[in-house]
């Protein structure tokens, strides 16, 4: 693996959020890589009964995991108070990066253009609702829930009709949503990873739905369904600053070892930051593994870079 042994490492993967099936994906090639690396480890579903009892035997915890309840903070705060050293970001940027307006805010003070937004009420008629968005947004919108990944719940609307009938059908008590433009153009993501103390930026890739409107949540778990141009075919100009971009906003939340984050170009090239994944994915053919790839780093030295990032002492916010 590396000079400094890591002792056990506990894959933690599963948990209970929407994003269930792609946190296993992650959870059992990361492990896969660890066993041929000669690595001790162990695989633990973060929503089993003894996870807690059996997490504190381990020396450092590798998050292969997404969505509520493991990217948002929670899941990080039980292994601080549990003395866990673990991969990613702590608690305070898990929490903000997971919730859309916050990570937005910071971003955007940070001098990063993102998108203007509503948010939906939890209570009020989905009619009156509805023409109060359709005041503030022009059509087309799209609608996301405030805190969730991997596109869970993302609709678009073209009229009031499709609006009034999406904000009905939402739960609204779950959560809240938050409306935005519909950006048309092209949909890209920037990783950031920490590598022996620098911060290096991969090469932008470029997602294209072979089918849907925009990368939804059934084109992104379908390989039919889309494909991936990495480098992604974009002027010079644009991808640095989409690069310098995700380097600013994996800074102004405090993001640690590694993130990624999702841009829209639009049709007349302008450049808005969407959001930021602070446990992306690690499956063999994902967006961080492809950019990985893109740069001359192999799946299995992705995974030792991340692994190296865990931090191992100190107080972390």
């Amino acid at each position: 693996m590396s000079e400094q042994k890591p002792g056990l490492v506990a894959v933690v993967s599963g948990g209970r959020s929407a994003e269930r099936d792609r946190s296993l994906l992650s959870g059992n090639t990361v492990l896969a890589s660890l066993d041929r690396q000669g690595c001790r480890s162990v695989f633990l579903d973060a929503s089993d009964p003894d996870f807690v009892d059996r997490v504190r035997t381990a020396d450092v915890a590798f998050l292969a995991i997404a969505g509520q309840y493991a990217e948002d903070g929670k899941l990080q705060g039980l292994l601080e108070t549990l003395g866990v050293p673990y991969t990613g970001s702590g608690v305070m940027a898990s929490a903000i990066g997971m919730n859309k307006t916050m990570a937005k805010s910071v971003v955007g003070a940070a001098g990063v253009s993102v998108l203007p937004q509503a948010l939906i009420p939890p209570q009020g008629e989905p009619g009156a609702v509805a023409k109060a968005i359709a005041d503030a947004i022009a059509f087309p919108v799209i609608l996301k829930p405030q805190s969730e990944g991997g596109s869970v719940g993302m609709t678009v609307c073209h009229g009031i009709v499709d609006l009034v009938r999406t904000v009905s059908a939402i739960d609204r008590q779950g959560g809240a949503w938050l409306v935005e433009p519909f950006v048309s153009g092209t949909a890209v993501t920037a990783a950031v990873l920490d590598v022996d103390g620098d911060r290096i930026v991969l090469p932008v890739l470029e997602t294209l739905p072979t089918e849907a409107e925009f990368y939804d949540y059934a084109t992104k778990r379908d390989k039919n369904l889309h494909r991936y141009r990495c480098p992604a075919e974009l002027p010079e100009t644009t991808a640095e600053q989409i690069s310098a971009a995700a380097l600013t906003a994996h800074r102004a939340l405090g993001c640690a070892g590694y993130s990624r984050s999702d841009f829209m170009v639009g049709d007349d090239g302008t450049v808005v930051w969407l959001e930021v994944n602070t446990l992306p994915g690690l499956s063999r053919t994902g967006n961080l593994a492809t950019m990985a790839e893109a740069a001359g780093i192999d799946y299995d030295a992705l995974v030792r870079l991340v692994l190296a990032t865990a931090e191992r002492t100190g107080y972390r916010p």
